[in-house]
């Protein structure tokens, strides 16, 4: 009597049934199935989405007007009626959050839009086209990485003013070099594929090979890299302005009410003002590489998670 090894009860198990074919699942289709394997991502979108909607829908879901003092009320801790506690002068903690994150998001979610389009405009010209395209926007954009973004937004926010809109232009203006340069890799390898070839011989223009045949194929990093500069322009917004350099109220940001905050830091009994405003901030930025994280290994079929 034979005995069957541990592969050959499996193979047989996966074997399909006679006269049964195999089922032929669409790129959207297996990118889903790697997507949602993963599942710290799946989590995030949905952390994400309620943060969205909370911050957003802040005209209707706070408990209080926005910029809303009440002088007689003693600053305090978390409370039924005011579940993240009060400030300084009355302020509800829990609304200014809500109203704070609008700015913060809003910046993120812009600053990685505009940084984005700019980068896979610069990247894929200079993959594609070679030459002396190639030599001055690599150059260009290699100069532009040299530039120490701490300082140079400090000084193009006090030239340009301390708005939401002045962080959205100097930070795409920073942001697009990293997203330029992944585009270029990608563009300089996809190339030379054998489709890209049969497209330029079947006379599509040099445009529409880039658009319809090699940025597709490109979706992964970029997507990944839009998703890391949303987090990267939370943090830089919410540090600038925490320093004193950036938004200044009436404007409600979490990195103005980490600076307000700043001297309740020593203080145990005011932690609350630190804490909310910052794990808000800390929430936002994890679940936003996490999303990335399982952007990049949906993209990838030979990733870990793809591969299970």
């Amino acid at each position: 009597m034979t005995t069957s090894s541990p592969e050959t009860m499996a193979a047989a198990e996966l074997a399909l049934p006679p006269g049964a074919e195999p089922v032929a699942r669409s790129n959207w289709q297996l990118f889903r199935r790697r997507f949602f394997r993963h599942k710290l991502a799946v989590l995030s979108i949905i952390v994400l989405f309620f943060l969205i909607l909370v911050c957003f829908g802040a005209s209707w879901l706070a408990p209080f007007p926005k910029n809303q003092t009440n002088l007689l009320i003693t600053p305090g801790g978390p409370s039924a009626k005011h579940w993240f506690g009060t400030n300084e002068v009355g302020q509800d903690l829990l609304t200014q959050v809500m109203y704070g994150g609008q700015i913060s998001l809003k910046i993120g979610l812009a600053v990685a839009f505009f940084s984005t389009v700019v980068g896979v405009v610069v990247g894929a010209m200079a993959g594609f086209y070679g030459g002396w395209i190639d030599q001055g926007l690599s150059r260009g954009t290699d100069l532009f990485l040299i530039v120490p973004e701490l300082a140079i937004l400090g000084v193009a926010i006090q030239r340009l003013g301390r708005s939401d809109n002045s962080f959205i232009i100097v930070l795409a203006a920073l942001g697009w070099m990293y997203v330029a340069r992944v585009v270029r890799g990608q563009v300089l390898s996809i190339k030379q594929k054998e489709f890209v070839e049969a497209a330029r011989a079947s006379g599509a223009s040099g445009t529409r090979i880039v658009v319809r045949h090699i940025l597709p194929n490109c979706i992964g990093p970029i997507m990944v890299n839009a998703t890391l500069a949303i987090a990267a322009a939370v943090i830089a917004e919410s540090t600038l302005t925490y320093l004193g350099l950036g938004l200044q109220p009436p404007a409600t940001s979490w990195g103005i009410l980490l600076n307000q905050a700043e001297s309740a830091v020593t203080e145990t009994s005011k932690f609350y003002l630190v804490f909310f405003p910052g794990a808000f901030l800390v929430l936002t930025v994890l679940a936003v590489n996490f999303l990335g994280d399982g952007l990049r290994d949906a993209f990838d079929p030979q990733s870990e998670h793809g591969s299970k």
